[in-house]
């Protein structure tokens, strides 16, 4: 009974105690937080993203633990004899401090996260970006973060790794960027003063700028101090005036003669360096070839050694010579032939061509100079890179479908000749005039088509060419690998969307099957066919026939069969390394057709898009030229080009002959070297003496050098008409010749001097480039001024 009472005195105290909710001294371990807090804020450094949930994670491991001594501590008291004395506890008082800490902690915790999930594109994380295991906290004393160090990040909500968190302080900050026709290298975080400090400003070609700059005067102010304090964050190397496709790829390091890696440029010393030079373009790839295409920069260091010297040595007269030029590849194909010779004009005074409109050799002869090759004499028709340009001459007169122009003055590379320039003018047509069109895409999707500067750059280019047609206007698109097939059938241009998915979706892959392609290309033009309408076939190919018809005089016979069914054919080549030029210039030339090479986007815009009415609509059909000398003042000629335009004399009034096509608008330009009488030329062939043909001339012809005979046939017509005009003799000195009589003349003497000529003295490069100045002009579209650069370039691999 007794007992009994005190078992029931024991449960009520046990009832009565509670536990307290707190544990000893925790208000003096919170005053040291929030001490070390506040001194944190006020130094204005930026605390770790896990600071604060190490802190609540510490707090919450010291609170289990003191709670469960606590406990313990409450457990004895409870066995100790002076419960049974019934010693009532006094009831604690409930502390509710704790319990707003807790809010706030937890608030805090919140915000955190919430600037966490900002998308940002730029933070800052420490160095040691794993945290030591956590354990209870020795709040006494907090150490200071440590250093930082800025990252990059895209800008995703998702975070694929530590490099790419993002954060400054707490305040997401955007980080935007520009592109430009430069080559760009991120040489990385650089924590004191290097190489890079040392070429800012001090090597010509080379350009530094610090990340984020060249977006606004504060991003300016940000890299100026980021330069001057000796810290790079994502600097950028560029050498100014390369252009490339992809902007990431990097320039050559060329170190005391051997090529490094760019982390061995970073870490060098600029103190110990003596020298750098910056090469691009061509003065870069005549070196190194392919691999310097985005430029060069070649370092010479202090106290080299014997090895090194001569290495430096070595490469220093390779920069001068410039000899070591990356040939054509094998792959590519090219017609041999020989350059017109001179002919004496009392035995031969007539002189007969078809014109030739096509400027394909021009554009790719560029290529071949901007990528450092040596050019292939063979690539090089001039009558091509003289009618890449457009000339001043005067529209035809009402009912005429082109004007004739002649100008006779001095010939550049040979001083004591004479040059005679003849220019046709087509009559251009207004857009809103132009005959319906029924073209049809015939696409090379073989597998030699999968390159950036194949396929890709073909897509783009017909898109191009979909921009000038009209709702009346039809395409259809047929492509040839494996096997051809109809990709879309003929499908108004106002439906364009429709016709560029069909482009988007073609893939290259396969051999290639020309010859039925272009059966089956001509066969849905015929189908589809518009009477006195623009019926072509645009063939787009690097040219790569290696299955089924693929002899050149396969498809020199199956052109020709076609072209009678009064379809045209137009050329376009792509790409570099195994393009073969003579199959596309045949299909061309035995096609009533044009042909164009097209290297860049820039050129399609010119082919396809400004001279499209001169490229897609022809005005005349099979015109030739006939030019009769007057051997009184010409002893001897030569055409310059059109080596494979020849005609034969009794072919002029042949109407069965194919011949050149004029298209609305367009120019055609050719030049006759001539030796005048009385002139004495090593280049003179030599003169027979004949027994039954006359060897002295009429005088009763005045001042005519010349007379010059065209014939020509309208589009829809089989008829040819004829026209004539006389040139006169006149003493006309090169300085007072016309800016296009000099610029023309000016590209026939490089490309003379580019295929090699036996038949010319003078060579200079210099004088080429300053004729072409003179020539300049009116340069709107900025062609001829591209000229003037291209002759600079080869000028400095060729001294």
């Amino acid at each position: 009974m007794e007992n009994n009472h005190i078992d029931q005195q024991f449960n009520e105290a046990s009832q009565r105690s509670e536990e307290p909710t707190v544990f000893p001294g925790f208000d003096k371990v919170w005053e040291k937080v929030e001490e070390k807090l506040d001194q944190k804020k006020e130094k204005k450094k930026i605390i770790p993203v896990w600071f604060p949930y190490g802190i609540a994670a510490s707090l919450m491991i010291g609170m289990g633990a003191l709670y469960f001594l606590n406990k313990k501590d409450t457990l004895e008291q409870a066995a100790q004899p002076q419960i049974a004395e019934q010693k009532v506890l006094p009831k604690p008082t409930i502390d509710t401090h704790i319990a707003k800490i807790d809010r706030i902690t937890k608030g805090n915790i919140q915000k955190e996260k919430n600037k966490i999930s900002t998308t940002v594109e730029e933070v800052v994380v420490y160095d040691n970006v794993v945290p030591e295991p956590l354990r209870s906290p020795n709040l006494s004393s907090v150490d200071l973060p440590p250093p930082v160090i800025k990252r990059h990040m895209e800008t995703s909500d998702k975070v694929i790794n530590i490099d790419e968190i993002a954060m400054v302080g707490y305040k997401p900050k955007v980080k935007t960027y520009t592109t430009g026709a430069v080559s760009v290298i991120t040489t990385g975080i650089v924590s004191q003063p290097s190489v890079e400090n040392a070429l800012q400003g001090r090597v010509a070609g080379i350009q530094i700028t610090a990340a984020g700059s060249g977006r606004g005067k504060n991003d300016i102010k940000n890299a100026s101090n980021n330069i001057n304090s000796g810290y790079f964050n994502n600097n950028q190397i560029m050498i100014r005036g390369i252009a490339s496709i992809n902007p990431g790829d990097a320039p050559l390091y060329i170190i005391n003669g051997k090529i490094e890696k760019d982390d061995y440029f970073r870490s060098l010393d600029p103190n110990k360096v003596e020298s750098i030079n910056v090469l691009k373009g061509i003065s870069a790839t005549a070196i190194y070839g392919s691999s310097a295409a985005n430029g060069a920069v070649i370092v010479t260091t202090k106290n080299l050694s014997r090895r090194e010297k001569k290495r430096m040595e070595k490469l220093q007269k390779e920069i001068i010579k410039q000899k070591q030029i990356s040939p054509v590849s094998h792959d590519e194909a090219y017609d041999d032939f020989v350059e017109n010779p001179f002919e004496l004009t009392q035995s031969q005074p007539l002189s007969t061509f078809s014109i030739d409109v096509d400027n394909a050799s021009y554009s790719n002869v560029r290529r071949m100079i901007n990528s450092g090759q040596k050019v292939d004499k063979n690539a090089v028709r001039i009558e091509e890179m003289i009618n890449y340009f457009k000339y001043n001459y005067p529209q035809p007169k009402t009912g005429d479908s082109f004007s004739i122009n002649t100008e006779y003055s001095g010939t550049p590379w040979n001083p004591d000749h004479q040059l005679l320039k003849i220019g046709l003018q087509g009559k251009s047509i207004p857009k809103e005039q132009l005959p319906a069109s029924n073209l049809v895409f015939l696409i090379d999707v073989s597998g030699s088509m999968d390159a950036v500067n194949k396929l890709p750059l073909l897509k783009s280019s017909f898109k191009v060419l979909l921009d000038q047609l009209r709702p009346k206007d039809k395409v259809g698109i047929v492509v040839y690998a494996g096997s051809a097939g109809e990709v879309l059938p003929p499908t108004s241009a106002g439906e364009k969307d429709k016709i560029i998915q069909a482009l988007d979706h073609l893939q290259a892959g396969g051999s290639t099957a020309g010859g039925a392609g272009i059966e089956l290309a001509y066969k849905l033009a015929q189908e589809n066919f518009i009477k006195d309408g623009n019926n072509r076939v645009i063939i787009a190919t690097d040219g790569d026939f290696n299955v089924g018809m693929s002899s050149t005089s396969d498809l020199k016979t199956l052109i020709e069969d076609k072209r009678k069914e009064g379809v045209f054919l137009t050329c376009l080549g792509f790409g570099m390394g195994n393009y073969k030029d003579n199959t596309l210039e045949t299909l061309a030339d035995k096609g009533n057709g044009n042909y164009a090479y097209i290297d860049n986007l820039q050129e399609a815009n010119k082919f396809l898009g400004k001279e499209f009415a001169g490229s897609m609509y022809a005005i005349a059909k099979d015109v030739k030229i006939q030019i009769e000398f007057n051997p009184e003042y010409v002893k001897s000629y030569r055409l310059i080009g059109y080596e494979n335009r020849k005609l034969k004399n009794e072919d002029f009034i042949n109407d069965k002959i194919d011949a050149g096509e004029l298209g609305s608008g367009h120019t055609v330009t050719a030049l006759y070297e001539i030796i005048p009488t009385g002139v004495h030329s090593s280049f003179l062939p030599t003169e027979s003496d004949l027994k039954y043909t006359q060897n002295t001339s009429s005088k009763a012809f005045g001042d005519e050098l010349a007379t010059i005979k065209f014939r020509y046939k309208k589009p829809n017509e089989d008829t040819s008409k004829e026209i004539s005009q006389i040139v006169k003799n006149t003493n006309s000195k090169m300085s007072s010749s016309s800016p296009d009589f000099k610029f023309a003349s000016s590209v026939a003497w490089f490309g003379l001097v580019l295929r090699e000529s036996k038949l010319i003295k003078n060579k200079d490069l210099k004088k080429i480039e300053d004729l072409a100045k003179q020539g300049r002009s009116t340069d709107t579209e900025g062609y001829r001024a591209e000229f003037i650069r291209l002759v600079e370039s080869y000028k400095a691999t060729h001294p």
